[in-house]
Formats: C-alpha cells, structure tokens, sequence
C-alpha cells in the first residue's frame, strides 16, 4: 500500500497516451493517475502491451504524454525543453535498461563515468574514484578496466546499475533488468536493489517476473493502459488481471469517520468492502453485557462478503477504528455475483472463508448470549 508518511517523488496525474499506426490509433496509456513515494521500492507489472514500458517512458521523459502530467520530485518535466528535461534527467533519475547499453568500446570504469561527465557532475579529478567505488559497490572492482564484451550479463547489469548511480539520483528506473539473466545473477541484481532502497533510494522496476514482487514494498499492476486498484489487487488475489481491472472500474469509493459504525447488525448488505485505508473491527452488542470483538481487519482485508454469500443480514456491527478514519473501496452486490461467476477459485476461497466465519460468529455468540 501506499506510504502516506512520506512526499510523493513522482507523480502521475491522468496521463493519457496515444500512439498512431498503420492499423489506427492505438492507447498505451488511459488516465493514469499514481503517486510514488520516496524511499519506496515498486514493481510495475503486468503483460505485454499492458502499458508497463509505456509508463515507465512517461517517469523518465524518453517519451511525451498526449495529455496529462507527469511530476518528478515537484517539477513538471514536459514544461521542459528537450535538452532542459535530458539534464534534470541526468541528476535525478537513474535508467537501468534490459539489454544494459554499455558503450562496447568503453571499459566498465569509462561507461560508469559517463553520466558525470554529461551532467558534468562532480570535478573531473573525482569522477575515477566515484566510478570506482561504485564499482566496487556492485562487486566489480577487479574488472574496472575491461570491456563489457568481456564480463557476464549478470556483471553488465551490475555495471549498468553502477553507472545509472554515478550522478547520485535520488531515483532509479529500470525495465525489466533481470530479464536476461540467469536466476542466480537475477537475485544477486535484486539484492543490490534492496541495499540501495536502504540507502534512500527509490526504485521503480518493470518486470515479468511475479516473484520479484514478493521482495518489493509496492506492487502496482497495470492492464489494457490502466492501473488495477492496489485494494482490488490485494484482497482478491487470484482475480486475473483483466478481472482485476474490471472489479477497479466497478469500484465506489467511501470514506467512514473515526469510530463510526458502518455496518449494523441486521442490517441488509449490498456490498462487498475492502479496506484501502484505516482498520474496521467487527463487533458483537448483546443487549446485555460487554460486547464481543470478533475481528479487527486492516489494509487489504474485506467484510460483508458472508451476507452476499451465505445470504440473509448483518451478521455483526462493523465500525471503524477509533483512532483514525476508514478508506474503503465497495462492490456492488451485482458486480460481485459477476466476478465470482468469471473466478470460481476466488468464489471457492471466499467460500471457506465465509463458512470459518459464521463458525467464530456462532461461537462468540453463543458465549455471550443474554448475560
């Protein structure tokens, strides 16, 4: 989820992009709206032709937006002439590309070193040493003075990754950059990834690859030029992405005060609601007595899917947590029959979890009934 504790470093605010061709227009991008925060570490995934590279040009300017804007620490970057955009882009962004583009001719200490010559970073005299030790930041020292034609792919991309650090940006882009390596020096990529978040760093990585999302802070998934609700994607994982993005424009948004309840007991449910913000317990309120908690759910989770299941009312009280307010997302009853009907393993899983409830449910009720 989001890091709301920190300033956004990058900005997407409903850029659009279309491109022409022989066979007619074609959407890349379709109103993308994303905040990325500092110090986050973000896999961008999805399948081809979703829009994955196509956003990733938009952060780093390589290409224009039709409409919309694109913020990099602050600044909009398309209010910017070509040759001002390519320098702001020299000392703030690091580009890690998939197939490296290491100048062959230059050994791994010249191409680590030419981004501060470009942006004329740091004196002429310091320009060895930084290249140096970046080198030696990714394990490369010893091959400093040779070619890349005579390392591995998997020591490319540590050069690459050197090389996108030698201005010191507080950002680096890369796309798809353990996609031609081998797992092993794939790993050892991510783990450098790792050591530079810990350092500040913020990194944005297109990848193909699901597992590296289980090592980043952020997944955001993108289908048909969209960016699927990052609630949508958590709470119902086995959705596939296209389900995903039709369950995100289906969506109604709410926002519930501190301590308010959101839910009664007995009342009819239409909705399915996942939390995008805040934490909800769900409660029982005997006439007498002290009330039960049954549940206290958090970021990701959901409620109200044991009434649109099973069938019948509220089964508790659902209330948000006193200590701040509620963001939620909510499905209509319609809209969740459909994506049930197109996801029998997400119907199958919420199927077992609708049945452990209304045993914990019976259970709690059973021991306060009537104190």
């Amino acid at each position: 989820m989001n890091d709301t504790t920190s300033a956004p470093v990058i900005q997407l605010r409903q850029v659009v992009k279309r491109f022409k061709t022989a066979a007619g227009e074609y959407i890349g991008l379709r109103g993308v709206d994303v905040d990325i925060m500092a110090g986050q570490f973000v896999a961008i995934v999805g399948k081809s032709g979703s829009g994955k590279s196509t956003m990733l040009n938009m952060i780093t300017g390589i290409d224009h937006p039709t409409s919309g804007e694109v913020l990099v620490n602050g600044v909009n970057i398309y209010k910017m002439s070509e040759s001002e955009r390519s320098l702001f882009r020299g000392h703030n962004l690091g580009i890690v590309f998939q197939f490296f583009q290491l100048l062959p001719m230059l050994t791994l200490l010249e191409n680590t070193m030419l981004p501060m010559d470009y942006c004329n970073a740091f004196s002429p005299s310091e320009r060895p040493q930084r290249a140096m030790e970046l080198l030696k930041m990714v394990g490369l020292q010893e091959h400093a003075h040779k070619l890349p034609a005579a390392v591995s792919s998997g020591q490319q991309q540590a050069a690459a990754i050197a090389r996108a650090m030698a201005t010191d940006p507080p950002i680096i882009v890369a796309d798809e950059p353990t996609g031609n390596l081998d797992s092993r020096s794939a790993e050892e990529i991510i783990n450098l990834f790792n050591q530079l978040v810990l350092q500040g760093k913020t990194i944005i990585l297109v990848t193909h690859d699901a597992s590296i999302t289980k090592r980043t802070t952020r997944t955001l998934i993108i289908a048909d030029g969209k960016i699927i609700d990052e609630t949508v994607a958590q709470a119902l994982p086995l959705l596939n992405h296209n389900q995903m993005l039709k369950v995100t424009n289906s969506l109604e948004h709410m926002e519930i005060a501190a301590g308010a309840t959101i839910i009664h007991k007995g009342e009819h449910i239409d909705y399915f609601f996942m939390i995008a913000q805040g934490e909800v317990e769900v409660v029982l309120q005997p006439p007498k007595g002290t009330e039960v908690t049954l549940a206290r759910l958090r970021e990701g989770e959901f409620f109200g899917e044991v009434e649109l299941v099973h069938g019948g009312n509220s089964i508790a009280n659902v209330r948000a947590f006193p200590d701040g307010p509620v963001k939620l997302v909510a499905l209509h009853r319609k809209e969740f029959t459909e994506m049930l009907v197109g996801s029998p393993l997400t119907e199958e899983a919420l199927s077992r979890i609708v049945q452990a409830r209304l045993v914990q449910n019976r259970s709690a009720d059973r021991k306060k009934r009537w104190w």
